[in-house]
């Protein structure tokens, strides 16, 4: 299909208005002469307002369902799709067979079926299509991918990476929030970690051809409930012992001042207010020992690439932080990253060197480490020159790395070695 030149600025609408699709809005807001929000389709009348306010959307493309969208003529460059992951498939296939350039959150479906679906309307169709896989775009990640293909320490031989998922993330996303049950999203290593076996798949450089797996839901279930304690914590009695109680985990953060995730999940809103009536009717203040949650909350999974190198990724609710570790081992030398600071082991000086990339700025610009704004910006070009190789993946290298998500599901639950075929 052939596809006109986009306009300047590039006009997107957002399909999916909470949190992720609002972070990736404000893009436009930074940089309103290279993009423009046009249009909007959320149910929820707070979070559809806050954008509509917040970018001056037209009242012709305010839509509660995206569907509204495929009844008018086409009315934008390009659509960022960030609505709930079982939500993905029908929004993705119609609007790219409409024409629309595709920026698809991650992950792409729950499923290999309707991944595969999603892939093929877009080859399809032909338009420019991109999975969230921030990671790959920090400035971090293309400074390590820079020093591993420039040799500095040889072949890669092994990687290890640690995905501190951080023990109050755990219990906001993945106990109490949208994350916390397979059937209604995706399994634990697809929600949070197709994020990074798609970065390992990057840094090696090379398919991967064999994975198994060990997790399961070990602390967060009912067994381990005090005796004593009630179903939420604004009624119950060990919550100032409560390391994951949820008046400690969001009141501090709006006392500091704080407006955006997670708090804006809870209500779009953010005052003491209504983060406390949130907490006292919604599912954020629900003790962590009954809700009705059952993804894993901690992971290994173990890769073979096709030269014979090897992966292994641990995913653990239980850290104090969320910042990405990852040490690297190649025949000659060795890289150790914390998602800030890159150090290096050289074999023939038997010296350490230290390169720092940290990234502090709480906006668009800093949030993942930079890669929410540098994928904004890299799939904004893309549109812009209608060019695909302007991103750091397409369509085929996600699908790829989404079957090593599902191949390592299969592992755990099947404990056994699953095979994956070029």
């Amino acid at each position: 299909m052939n596809h006109l030149k986009a306009k300047t600025p590039v006009e997107i609408i957002i399909i999916g208005g909470g949190s992720r699709g609002s972070v990736y809005a404000s893009y436009a807001k930074a940089h309103p002469e290279r993009a423009t929000i046009v249009g909007v389709a959320e149910p929820r009348d707070a979070w559809r307002n806050k954008l509509v306010q917040a970018h001056g959307i037209p009242g012709c493309n305010i839509a509660l369902d995206w569907r509204e969208f495929l009844n008018k003529p086409k009315c934008a460059d390009a659509v960022v799709i960030a609505t709930q992951d079982k939500l993905h498939l029908e929004p993705t296939v119609a609007l790219a067979r409409m024409g629309y350039h595709i920026l698809l959150e991650k992950p792409m479906a729950p499923n290999p079926a309707d991944c595969r679906s999603i892939v093929e309307a877009a080859q399809a169709a032909g338009v420019i299509f991109a999975v969230c896989h921030v990671l790959r775009y920090t400035a971090h990640t293309q400074r390590l991918k820079q020093l591993i293909t420039s040799n500095l320490i040889g072949e890669v031989i092994n990687l290890q990476s640690l995905e501190p998922v951080g023990y109050w993330h755990q219990a906001h996303s993945f106990v109490r929030g949208n994350w916390r049950r397979t059937d209604e999203s995706s399994s634990m290593l697809l929600a949070k970690c197709c994020h990074d076996l798609d970065w390992i798949r990057y840094i090696m450089g090379q398919p991967c051809r064999a994975v198994h797996s060990f997790g399961s839901l070990k602390h967060f279930r009912s067994t381990e409930q005090p005796a004593d304690a009630a179903d939420r914590c604004l009624e119950c009695p060990c919550e100032p012992q409560c390391p994951y109680s949820a008046l400690k985990i969001y009141l501090p953060r709006v006392e500091r001042g704080e407006r955006g995730w997670p708090l804006d999940v809870l209500t779009p809103d953010v005052s003491k207010e209504r983060v406390m009536e949130a907490l006292q009717t919604g599912p954020y203040g629900r003790c962590v020992y009954a809700c009705d949650n059952d993804v894993v909350d901690h992971q290994v999974v173990n890769m073979q690439f096709e030269s014979g190198s090897t992966a292994s990724l641990t995913m653990t609710a239980f850290t104090e932080a969320n910042h990405r570790q990852v040490r690297i081992f190649g025949t000659l030398g060795e890289l150790i990253s914390d998602g800030r600071t890159i150090r290096h082991f050289d074999f023939l000086t038997d010296t350490w060197s230290v390169l720092s990339t940290a990234s502090g700025d709480s906006s668009i610009r800093g949030g993942h480490g930079g890669g929410d704004y540098a994928l904004m910006r890299a799939f904004v070009d893309a549109v812009h020159h209608n060019n695909q190789s302007l991103l750091l993946s397409g369509a085929s290298e996600s699908l790829e790395t989404h079957a090593m998500v599902f191949a390592a599901e299969q592992a755990r639950l099947e404990g056994v070695v699953v095979p994956l075929y070029g």
